[in-house]
Order: structure tokens, then C-alpha cells, then sequence
């Protein structure tokens, strides 16, 4: 019987077999500092590899290829479309132009010409409208209705986060005697995803998630038992801010369900987390990629004895951003 969230362990492996060829197997890798400190294995996923940079490709090839595989390459004739300033812009920008399909990513007019470059030199058009990122939304609902484009969702959606699944496909492969997996979380397509692989092949391993400590909107959903809107709040791990959606169909049950616990990780945790990463493991990454260290620096997670995986989910990082975490 297919759960009311719609994410199976076999849907998992169909997303896999669909994005093979366009989504890089990223490398798990293990480091030696962290698995020092921590008197435990410890391994990162490298999704920073992607393409793109994030893990977000994953789950819009996947939903790209599966509508194609449903209904034929005519139904996205008029397009795709979403509002997104980083990484799932990139990725349906990416993965539309992988597989043949017109791709239009609507922004605000506030977004840097750098991050619009970005998108366009993948071949998407980029429609920027008004000052605010609502109107950018509000703008893909109109490119719905009224062209008949398709809206591909940046979390709340099965196909979405059975692409995002695949990871936790990959990290058994790799390493079956996993016994926690450390993800951000923050619409859950990530989480959920990787959960839902995790559960369905060895329902023992833990899933631990890791938000922001002020403006966790899924949280704060699942504390109050519905998904609930919460304030923005500026961040290092950017990626990890806003809402879950009020009517969220998906993700809010799925994390609910695949969650075994969760820590909420400071700024200054997440910042000193970002240049521990550059300095013992040399690489530059987002801070919504380092909450996992933070919550195990911060809260202290007596993770002896144990093999861990931290999800690096992207490098969407600039230097400026990078020095305010240094700064701190």
C-alpha cells in the first residue's frame, strides 16, 4: 500500500534507474580529522559534486524524466518553471537542459546578475519580476495557468524527494554498516528522501535532522503537529530558511514519519563548523551543508564507536559570506 506522502522504497529505485547518466554518483568519503575527534567513523557525502553543486539535481531530473516517462515528451512542450534564486534554479535550469525540455526560472529583481548569468549560461530563460520573491512565485503560477508550463517544486513532491532518496541508496552501497546519518533539514525533500531509502532497506539506522535554532519552519510544523508559517530569518545556511507551505502534501509527513531525532544549531556553531571544514577537510561549502557538524560540535552527539554519514549537501557559498563566517 502506497503511503499518503507517495515516497516508496521503490519509487527510490525508479528515480535512481531514471537519473542514471545525468546526476553524478557522488563520492563517500572518509575524513580522518572528524573520525579522530569523534572517536567514530566518519564519512561525507559529497553531493557538492553535483554538476550544479547541490543535491537539488537530483530531484528535478528525476520529476523532469518521470513526467516525460508518464505522459510524453508533448506534455512538457510549453515547459517547466519554478522561483528560485539558488540551488533549485540551477537544477531545473540544468536537468531541463539535459533532457531536452524549455526551462524558465522566475525571479525577483533583486537576485545579483551573477546568480541570473548563472542560470542562463545553462539555457534557461530568466524572467525576473517585481521586487520580491512572492512575485516570483505568484509569476509560476501565471506561466501554469496561462501557458501551460509545468511547476517543478523545490521539496513538496514524491517524485521530488525520491530523488533526493537516491543518496541514501548510495550511502548503503557504500557503506551498509551505517548506523546514523546526520541531514539538514529544512523542507524535507532531502531528509525525507534519504529516510525513506534508509528505513525501507535497514529500519535500524537513525536519521538525525538539523535546522536552524530561530525560523525552522518544519520544526516548528512538526512541534505543533501541522505545517505552520514561521518568520525568515537571515542565516549562513540560507538554504535552509523558509516556510514548508501550509498546504505541504509530502515532505511534512514524511520527515514525521523517517525522523528519529533533531538537533537546532546556533549561528556561531554553523560558522566555526564552515571553517572547520575548509581547514581540515579543504573544501569550501555552503553552511546549510556543515549543520551536521555543528549539531555534533554544538550539542555534543556522543557518536563513539559508530559510522556516521554527514550529508555535504552543496557548495553555493561566496567569499563574502564566507568571511562573515570567519568573522564570527
Amino acid at each position: 500500500m502506497t503511503p499518503a506522502h507517495g515516497v516508496t522504497l521503490a519509487e527510490i529505485y525508479a528515480a535512481r534507474k531514471r537519473i542514471a547518466g545525468q546526476v553524478t554518483r557522488t563520492p563517500l568519503v572518509r575524513s580522518e580529522s572528524l573520525s579522530s575527534r569523534f572517536e567514530a567513523e566518519v564519512y561525507l557525502k559529497l553531493e557538492t559534486q553535483q554538476p550544479t553543486g547541490a543535491f537539488k539535481l537530483r530531484g528535478a531530473t528525476n520529476m523532469i524524466a518521470a513526467l516525460i516517462e508518464r505522459h510524453g515528451r508533448e506534455a512538457l512542450a510549453q515547459g517547466v518553471t519554478t522561483a528560485s534564486t539558488g540551488n533549485h534554479g540551477r537544477a531545473v535550469a540544468y536537468a531541463a537542459g539535459r533532457l531536452g525540455v524549455p526551462a524558465t526560472i522566475c525571479l525577483s529583481t533583486l537576485v545579483p546578475a551573477n546568480k541570473v548569468a548563472a542560470i542562463e549560461a545553462l539555457g534557461a530563460e530568466v524572467r525576473r519580476v517585481s521586487r520580491s520573491q512572492d512575485e516570483a512565485f505568484l509569476e509560476v503560477e501565471r506561466l501554469v495557468e496561462e501557458a501551460g508550463m509545468t511547476a517543478i517544486p523545490p521539496f513538496d513532491d514524491p517524485l521530488i524527494a525520491a530523488g533526493q532518496g537516491t543518496i541514501g541508496l548510495e550511502l548503503l552501497e557504500d557503506r551498509p554498516e551505517l548506523d546514523r546519518v546526520i541531514v539538514g533539514l529544512s523542507g524535507g525533500g532531502l531528509l525525507g528522501g534519504i529516510g525513506a531509502a534508509l528505513k525501507g532497506i535497514r529500519p535500524e539506522i537513525q536519521v538525525t535532522g538539523v535546522s536552524l535554532s530561530r525560523g525552522a519552519a518544519m520544526w516548528e510544523s512538526l512541534q505543533a503537529g501541522r505545517p505552520v508559517a514561521v518568520d525568515e530569518v537571515e542565516s549562513l545556511a540560507d538554504s535552509l530558511g523558509g516556510g514548508i507551505g501550509l498546504d505541504n502534501r509530502c515532505t511534512f509527513a514524511l520527515v514525521r514519519e523517517v525522523m528519529d531525532d533533531h538537533y537546532a544549531v546556533s549561528e556561531k556553531a554553523i560558522a566555526h563548523a564552515m571553517v572547520d571544514v575548509l581547514a581540515h577537510e579543504k573544501m569550501l561549502v555552503e553552511g546549510a551543508a556543515t549543520v551536521g557538524l555543528a549539531a555534533l560540535d554544538e550539542h555534543r552527539i556522543d557518536i563513539r564507536g559508530q559510522t556516521v554519514a554527514l550529508i555535504l549537501s552543496g557548495n553555493g557559498v561566496d567569499l563574502e559570506t564566507f568571511d562573515r563566517a570567519r568573522a564570527m
